[in-house]
């Protein structure tokens, strides 16, 4: 069983990624919506001088996302008004700005657009010279960079002008993992093939309704699956997301492909040194379902406690390696 790792401001120094090598991670994983093209190429001569583990580079992939914001706690309030911008700019609790670039162009009067996890709901009611004015529908917190969902499909190219630059970085490094966010179709398996090169191997994540009825397609051409817990819930109803996990999992595992489970997996341990007993058994269900392997997030990119979300999830696959339909409470507690 693999443990990949994501690594941002609260794992990225070599103390944690030393003790976190040690205790066998799999993949470091650098999620390139949140890291700068200008700093690729240090982190990587970073990380490489702290471990021999591989590294993944995440494309940002097809995904709307509002731009920088002035502070990481920006608070709008239900019945206000704002305006999206057709330009990049510095967005504050007047004023928004969506990536990709040009993306604004597609939006319509009408639009409702949901922002983060906090559900920030916005709708657009009226269109005007290179902008939109919008109503706060429901109000809430955006930080910088945050997902964001529109109300209705609409189009996107499956790799961003910044994933193909990150691309071109690491293949120029050597890099010979990467994983691709949205994958939607089939073709987009191929699209990140041309781009990573035919000796790389690619993770292409489910985190949309369109990857989902597209996986058999998908399947076929992918290398690994990961499954992206929350992501998908902002599109699929959350009571919905166990049974579909279950599904991608065994249907992949009938492929003979790898499968891993990303989201959610230790939250509680982003700010508590010990998670909650629903996140162990979730953690182990998964292994049970047939996961590959585990996936560590927010608990290791911006948690508290790195090295003790890698060690509880070590700790896990263990005791799941020893365990079978016989054995007794008595051998259990006794080791």
């Amino acid at each position: 069983m693999k443990i990949l790792v994501t690594l941002g401001p609260g794992s990225m120094n070599e103390t944690v990624v030393r003790r976190m090598t040690e205790l066998g991670v799999h993949l470091f994983r650098l999620n390139m919506s949140h890291t700068s093209l200008d700093d690729l190429e240090n982190i990587i001569g970073r990380i490489r001088g702290w471990t021999d583990v591989p590294i993944s580079l995440d494309s940002e992939g097809a995904q709307l996302r509002n731009g920088p914001m002035q502070s990481e706690a920006v608070e709008f309030n239900a019945g206000d008004r704002i305006t999206i911008h057709g330009s990049p700019m510095v967005g504050d609790a007047a004023n928004l700005y969506f990536n990709p670039a040009s993306v604004e162009k597609q939006f319509q009067v009408g639009d409702e657009i949901q922002v983060d996890f906090n559900h920030v709901r916005l709708k657009i009611i009226e269109a005007g010279d290179g902008a939109f004015i919008a109503e706060v529908l429901e109000g809430g917190i955006i930080g910088s960079n945050k997902a964001a969902d529109l109300n209705r499909d609409i189009a996107f190219e499956p790799l961003t002008e910044k994933d193909m630059a990150a691309i071109e970085i690491g293949r120029r490094l050597e890099i010979s993992n990467f994983a691709m966010s949205f994958t939607n179709r089939a073709e987009d398996v191929a699209v990140m093939r041309a781009a990573c090169g035919t000796d790389a191997t690619i993770i292409h994540k489910i985190e949309s309704p369109a990857g989902l009825r597209n996986l058999n397609g998908i399947l076929e051409a992918a290398d690994e699956i990961l499954i992206d817990r929350g992501d998908l819930s902002r599109r699929v109803p959350i009571e919905q997301i166990p049974f579909l996990q279950r599904r991608i999992i065994s249907l992949t595992r009938s492929k003979g492909k790898a499968v891993y489970v990303a989201t959610n997996l230790l939250e509680s341990m982003v700010t508590t040194k010990s998670p909650n007993r629903a996140e162990v058994n979730d953690a182990v269900s998964t292994l049970e379902m047939g996961a590959s392997g585990l996936v560590l997030a927010a608990e290791t990119a911006i948690g508290k406690y790195p090295v003790e979300a890698v060690s509880m999830v070590r700790a896990l696959i263990s005791e799941y390696e020893k365990w079978t339909p016989n054995t007794s409470i008595e051998e259990i507690l006794d080791r």
